[in-house]
């Protein structure tokens, strides 16, 4: 870059096949690695067994795309051969960044230094010994605009004294994946580049986040930094080096500074072998009489799914469906749920349905479970992976040291932790439910004191110590487990225990807790039914009549941090009835155009005779009175929400 430029321009340099730029949505393309290499490569692809010819997606030539970063820019340093160059900048509003970073609409990120000002805030806000010439990780969920993403952190980090930055092929990481690298190379941190379960495009959202040392993301004291540097920011520290190619696994030097391309699978597959008994897994997906089907919601999980399902467990290729990362995820909404994983529930309601059905989303940190012709909630699943995990995972085998969840989640965690005598822990922070469960403010500081390890949220994301993140393919192979370990002494032929047998035994033991959530995109009435209920359960007292529910309690949900006593408050407003009842209403901020709000539904029932009943038919004068209660249709115009699990 000249010491006087208009803009930087990136362009002809990146080595992207056509497969993962296309929107082409190919239901049972998968990602094959490259015969010539023990890295897997996005060249080699094939749909039902057989290889897509080079005009089965449509070509196009390298996107070419502007960064604008200064009318005028000074040379500031030269340090062994690299030119740092100081670009003029100012501050850009709207750049408040949460634990589960910054997210914003494609184009937001697009205009000029919004992307460069947020990254040199953050490097503004570290101590310089946490990563002047330290090592860095850089990875993202395929999603439009990463490879251009990816040049601009590359060179920024350059900038600012980083010694090597290890990038995935392509620029494919998925968030557990990153934490895992960030652990195993020792490495000062990483970035993210995902939206995670929100639709990619040139009109959808993108995202970054910083995840620190131990593989966690920054800390809030960290984030609030980062805020308020962007409310200041003056200079942005390039380096003028080339683009890099990241289609092919190796090393370049600029000077003191190394980019270094890794297999993004490697790593995290070597850590998925320490923690789960693969030949235990590889006999049941191995059975002539079972049946495995995976959803990879053409997401970054795609980049996962063969190297772990198929090459290394022995799975048909044909149980991968959507499985070439694609930036605008086939046109689909890379959520795994009822609603928007709909061709994984349709097969796996139909007659000839497989006998274990699973999905993942945009970052492979969210997961959902099936079974034939049955839906596994959320709070069941980590509640029956913390009940078998000491049995079926031989990472568990000395017992799990403690369990935890965010607070929307139902209480099936929590019965389970009480059976088995382990210290349960239940928390909500931020806009992200995840956050108090598995690192980070509570779950980091208890997980690294030995006290935690397995974490659950109601919205699909569950993990365990082995990172600290949430991770969907652990949550799959965790499953596979239990399936696995419940049947291994049965013959060849033998009728199996299914997905089904496995939860009901369960409930059996420990009770069912109804459960279900309603979800619905944020508007401006959202947020004054909010401040209703919030005023409501304020004047709310014990022993008052809800319809047939008499009210035990009502608050809004605040935690306290038990390892440094942090405070997050408005974290969700409950009415807590005296059967055990619960009605939760919360805003959450994981959408990348505007929060987003969430009634979530439970009720216990101890009474085996009726856990076979649906949830929606169980729970209805609860959702009545939650519709009621809320006045939904008065503040947003809708009737319901707009998904429902």
């Amino acid at each position: 870059m000249a010491s006087c430029c208009n803009s930087l321009r990136f362009e002809g340099m990146f080595m992207f096949s056509s497969a993962f730029r296309s929107s082409k949505r190919s239901s049972n393309a998968i990602w094959i690695p490259s015969s010539s290499s023990s890295s897997s490569s996005f060249s080699n692809l094939y749909t039902n067994g057989f290889p897509l010819k080079n005009n089965s997606f449509s070509l196009s030539h390298p996107r070419s795309f502007s960064i604008k970063v200064s009318s005028s820019s000074t040379t500031i340093a030269e340090p062994e051969g690299i030119k740092i160059t100081s670009v003029p900048t100012k501050p850009i509003e709207g750049q408040k960044t949460g634990t589960s970073g910054l997210r914003k609409k494609v184009k937001v990120f697009m205009e000029e230094n919004y992307l460069s000002n947020w990254i040199q805030s953050l490097f503004n806000s570290l101590p310089p010994e946490d990563y002047k010439n330290g090592v860095l990780v850089l990875g993202g969920d395929g999603r439009y605009f990463n490879r251009e993403a990816s040049q601009i952190i590359i060179k920024i980090a350059a900038g600012n004294g980083i010694g090597k930055i290890l990038v995935g092929r392509d620029g494919i990481m998925s968030t557990a994946a990153v934490s895992a690298v960030i652990r195993k190379r020792k490495a000062n941190g990483g970035f993210i580049m995902s939206a995670s379960h929100n639709p990619g495009g040139l009109e959808y959202g993108w995202g970054i986040k910083f995840n620190y040392n131990s593989g966690q993301p920054a800390p809030e004291s960290i984030t609030d930094k980062i805020y308020g540097n962007t409310l200041f920011i003056s200079e942005i520290k390039m380096a003028e080096i080339p683009d890099i190619d990241l289609s092919h696994t190796g090393v370049t030097n600029y000077g003191n500074f190394t980019v270094e391309v890794i297999d993004p699978v490697s790593d995290y597959l070597e850590l998925m072998e320490t923690v789960f008994d693969f030949q235990l897994i590889k006999s049941l997906l191995t059975r002539s009489n079972f049946r495995f089907a995976f959803d990879a919601m053409h997401a970054v999980t795609g980049a996962y799914a063969k190297p772990i399902f198929v090459d290394k467990l022995e799975a048909h290729l044909d149980s991968i469906s959507n499985g070439v990362p694609l930036e605008d995820f086939g046109h689909g909404h890379p959520d795994p749920n009822l609603t928007y994983a709909k061709d994984l529930v349709n097969t796996m309601y139909s007659e000839e349905a497989p006998d274990f059905g699973a999905a993942s989303d945009g970052d492979c940190d969210r997961n959902m479970i099936l079974g034939k012709k049955f839906f596994v909630t959320p709070p069941d699943s980590v509640a029956i992976i913390a009940a078998n995990a000491q049995e079926a995972i031989p990472y568990f085998h000395g017992g799990p040291k403690g369990l935890a969840q965010s607070m929307p989640t139902s209480g099936a965690l929590d019965r389970v932790a009480e059976k088995l005598g382990l210290t349960f822990f239940l928390g909500y922070i931020l806009q992200t439910p995840w956050y108090f469960c598995s690192r980070f403010l509570l779950a980091g500081n208890l997980m690294d004191a030995g006290k935690l390890s397995i974490c659950g949220e109601e919205s699909f994301g569950t993990g365990s110590d082995h990172i600290c993140e949430k991770d969907g393919i652990w949550a799959v192979l965790a499953w596979l487990s239990i399936i696995a370990y419940r049947n291994k002494d049965k013959k060849p032929g033998e009728r199996l225990v299914p997905v089904s047998n496995v939860v009901k035994q369960h409930w059996t033991t420990y009770g069912r807790n109804f459960f279900s959530s309603y979800e619905e995109c944020a508007s401006e009435g959202a947020n004054k039914m909010i401040e209703y209920l919030r005023d409501l359960a304020s004047k709310n007292k014990a022993g008052e009549k809800y319809g047939n529910y008499v009210l035990q309690f009502a608050d809004d949900f605040s935690y306290t941090d038990p390892v440094d006593g942090s405070v997050a408050s408005k974290q969700g407003v409950r009415f807590v009835f005296t059967d055990g009842s619960r009605i939760i209403f919360r805003l959450s901020g994981t959408s990348s155009a505007g929060a987003t709000f969430r009634i979530y539904i439970e009720q216990f029932e101890p009474d085996a005779s009726k856990h076979d009943m649906d949830a929606q038919v169980a729970l209805k004068s609860l959702i009545d009175l939650a519709l009621s209660v809320s006045k939904l249709k008065g503040f947003t115009g809708r009737e319901k929400p707009t998904v429902i699990t």
